[in-house]
């Protein structure tokens, strides 16, 4: 079974984040053998510099936090993120045109910049903001990530209303089933909010207290 410290994508997101505080989280994710750091793009060359012979990876975001960037601009943000050493990209799926009902739309974005991730043999994860979506929806979202190809389908980008619910996690779960892998993102501080987003059917936990998460 997966320790729970290598199920952590360690997160630090935020617009002020200075260079010591990517160090930290840099350190931190060392010291702790997390799964990954999660930085915004400006940071994976640093990033992937300072972790190389580690076992934990670089990973990013794109099209965040809205999802409503272009598929073009979706495309080269990822390659730039590939040709800056990334593992992973989490994409934000564009959560107005889903609401619109215009799905062969939001697929044939997902798809173009999960293709260019999957050409480098780069892992690929959508961002569905279940904040933002109904019951309904979020089954329906879950299921045209799988459709996208991606593997996994992620709860939240931290910057909506809300993050995570075991709800979210238990309804995304149902609806991907084995075919692809669920991450709980936002609103994971401790270990019993961790162990429950696992429980519900996660594997991938985005937070950005995971000291706190493993020191408990």
């Amino acid at each position: 079974m997966t320790t729970l410290n290598r199920t952590i994508d360690h997160t630090l997101l935020a617009p002020e984040a200075t260079q010591a505080d990517i160090d930290r989280i840099i350190r931190e994710a060392k010291e702790h053998h997390f799964r990954s750091v999660m930085l915004n793009p400006y940071w994976v060359a640093y990033a992937h510099q300072q972790l190389a012979d580690t076992d934990v990876n670089t990973d990013t975001v794109i099209g965040f936090p809205l999802g409503a960037n272009t598929t073009a601009i979706k495309v080269a943000e990822t390659k730039q993120a590939i040709h800056d050493g990334v593992d992973e990209i989490d994409v934000v799926m564009n959560i107005g045109e889903f609401k619109s009902g215009h799905f062969a739309t939001v697929t044939s974005d997902l798809k173009a910049v999960i293709q260019t991730a999957h050409d480098h043999d780069k892992l690929a994860k959508v961002i569905i903001e279940t904040a933002l979506l109904s019951d309904a929806e979020i089954t329906r979202a879950s299921e045209l990530v799988v459709d996208a190809g991606a593997e996994f389908v992620k709860t939240s980008t931290g910057f909506s209303t809300r993050g995570a619910s075991v709800h979210d996690v238990i309804l995304m779960k149902q609806a991907v089933g084995d075919r692809i892998q669920v991450k709980a993102s936002g609103g994971v501080h401790t270990k019993a909010e961790a162990e429950a987003m696992l429980a519900a059917g996660a594997t991938r936990l985005g937070t950005s207290s995971g000291i706190a998460v493993v020191s408990e």
